[in-house]
């Protein structure tokens, strides 16, 4: 990362407190040996404009995580106040005729809910809660889980679930009262991926699934974007998973992996192809790439080869 750690990032430094930022061991090993793997810059800044977080990776399993990063109580910070996933829902009529049958309208969890019936579900970033409301529609009893106070109180007062501020473990949620945990692209914002999926099987019953989406860092769009890859977004995402590395880590929480598969996102695509273009103006592939009809059909042959820019993979806690 290119600024001094102790400054502030505001020129109204006077009044912003400086952020506190950590050098990290690898967050899967426990390894300090890592290698630099990429510099990029905060695509949506909410603070430190010009700022550039480093993408490390550790010599010991092959984790990518940047490094070094703000500490878990600044983290907050980078987040702006229009970020997406946060944004409040619309009208909830409006929202369902939206949605695709299986939460949001979104490929990834469009059918697949590896659970007969129904039962309890646990969302962990739960974001604007669209997808606890159509789970909560098909009979499913939810709560949600997010960091974000903005995000909780959405969920509470415009859909009327149950949602809590915070992380896991929580003191309002026990041992072996779900039988769903999702992490819809969640995992990859935590400081400790690890304890986050040791807290989750906790919380299931045996039996018990879990359900994780997250970019994949060994995608065709990141190898050929690079620092352009929308699914960087430093430094909100603070570990980059491929395949590998999520297996391992789901596998030292105690999970049995049941499915492992990766998920086309063009529009994924096309904006890493725009932010390349904007970088590199004599970037012809990234040109074409940004319009939408070759977006569609470049994401079709990539994930026929298997390296679509997401991962999504269900774990049981075994009986």
């Amino acid at each position: 990362m290119t600024a001094n750690r102790t400054s502030a990032l505001h020129d109204d430094s006077a009044t912003m407190a400086p952020v506190c930022w950590e050098e990290s061991p690898c967050p899967l090993c426990g390894e300090a040996s890592a290698t630099p793997k990429l510099e990029a810059a905060d695509p949506t800044p909410a603070e430190g404009v010009g700022l550039r977080f480093l993408v490390v990776r550790c010599a010991h399993c092959q984790l990518s995580y940047t490094n070094p990063r703000p500490m878990d109580h600044d983290i907050g910070r980078f987040y702006p106040a229009n970020y997406k996933p946060h944004r409040r829902p619309r009208k909830i009529a409006q929202a369902r005729k939206h949605r695709g049958w299986f939460g949001r309208k979104c490929p990834e969890r469009k059918g697949l809910l590896p659970w007969p019936g129904v039962g309890r579900l646990l969302d962990f970033g739960c974001g604007s809660g669209s997808f606890l409301r159509r789970m909560a529609d098909q009979g499913w009893d939810v709560v949600g889980l997010d960091a974000a106070v903005g995000a909780v109180n959405n969920v509470r007062e415009e859909l009327g679930l149950r949602a809590f501020e915070g992380s896991l473990p929580h003191p309002q949620l026990h041992p072996g009262t779900f039988e769903i945990v999702t992490l819809w692209h969640s995992i990859e914002h935590v400081h400790d991926p690890v304890a986050i999926l040791r807290e989750a099987y906790k919380l299931l019953v045996p039996g018990g699934k879990i359900i994780i989406a997250c970019p994949n860092i060994e995608s065709w769009a990141f190898e050929r974007f690079g620092a352009s890859w929308f699914g960087l977004d430093l430094p909100r995402h603070l570990t980059h998973f491929s395949p590998t590395t999520l297996s391992l880590a789901m596998q030292t929480a105690g999970f049995r992996i049941e499915t492992r598969r990766s998920i086309r996102h063009s529009d994924w695509l096309r904006n890493s192809a725009r932010a390349a273009a904007i970088t590199d103006p004599n970037d012809t592939l990234a040109k074409l790439l940004s319009w939408k009809p070759l977006a569609k059909v470049a994401a079709w042959c990539v994930h026929n080869v298997g390296g679509s820019d997401c991962l999504l993979f269900v774990g049981q806690r075994p009986l």
